[in-house]
């Protein structure tokens, strides 16, 4: 007996009756299963609207407890709002070009810390809050395992973590390379080197991370878009999503 595959409305309903396609759409959204245009489906998809839980309008006893969280989530997020504000301050005065014989970004480097007003005061801020994000998010997110606060409902909320972790990382990464000092040059050059050996993607990484064969003015451009504005709009992305889910998940997570 032959058996007929199934036609694709039938695999998209099976799709939408598993447990991770039920933990990225909560009741009401349109992607759910079952949604009917109703005025209670349209209630939930308005009561699930992101606007909606930028402020919480309760708190757990226990998520203002700092020996539990220890604020690792909220310092992570001023952390961000910190990069963002001494990182529009230092773009009013850096150039991201670069060549062999003029080197324009290292040049306003150098004369952001020695002639710009508070020039060089906001960049050490920028650049030792960019390790203290690095640092803060990678506890963060195991202070969240090891509390078991992946676990459902929060298992979507989780695997968000995990990708703003990665967004916080390359935004350090392609953050490195502006100074355009020796350090930065060879330290990138070593990094996208390993990024060449990537399996299946190693043409395609070369071309994104350094626009040639080797680190040069092309390199200096790419990272310079992908550091202040492809990863941060990623970023605000997944952190608006990453809010609105421990909102609607219960809030902060109590202890085990």
């Amino acid at each position: 007996m032959k058996l007929k595959p199934p036609k694709p409305l039938e695999v998209m309903d099976r799709v939408r009756d598993t447990e991770v396609w039920k933990s990225m759409f909560r009741p009401g959204s349109l992607f759910r299963k079952g949604y009917k245009d109703t005025s209670r489906d349209r209630a939930l998809a308005t009561m699930n609207n992101v606007l909606y839980h930028l402020h919480p309008t309760k708190m757990k006893r226990h998520g203002l407890k700092l020996t539990y969280t220890f604020c690792l989530g909220g310092l992570s997020f001023f952390l961000f709002v910190v990069l963002t504000i001494t990182g529009i301050f230092l773009m009013f005065f850096y150039r991201p070009s670069a060549g062999l014989g003029a080197a324009q970004a290292y040049t306003d480097m150098q004369n952001i810390r020695t002639t710009v007003f508070f020039g060089d005061l906001v960049r050490n801020l920028h650049r030792w809050g960019a390790h203290l994000m690095v640092f803060s998010v990678t506890l963060h997110m195991a202070r969240v395992f090891y509390t078991g606060a992946y676990k459902p409902p929060r298992e979507f909320n989780w695997v968000v973590g995990v990708i703003l972790l990665f967004l916080t990382l390359g935004l350090s990464f392609t953050g490195y390379l502006l100074p355009w000092d020796q350090l930065a040059i060879w330290a990138v050059t070593v990094g996208t080197s390993l990024a060449a050996y990537s399996p299946f993607i190693a043409k395609q990484a070369n071309f994104l991370l350094l626009g040639g064969a080797v680190v040069g003015p092309e390199t200096l451009l790419r990272w310079y878009v992908l550091h202040v504005l492809a990863l941060p709009f990623v970023l605000v992305l997944f952190l608006s999503v990453h809010f609105w889910r421990i909102r609607k998940d219960g809030g902060i997570s109590g202890p085990l």
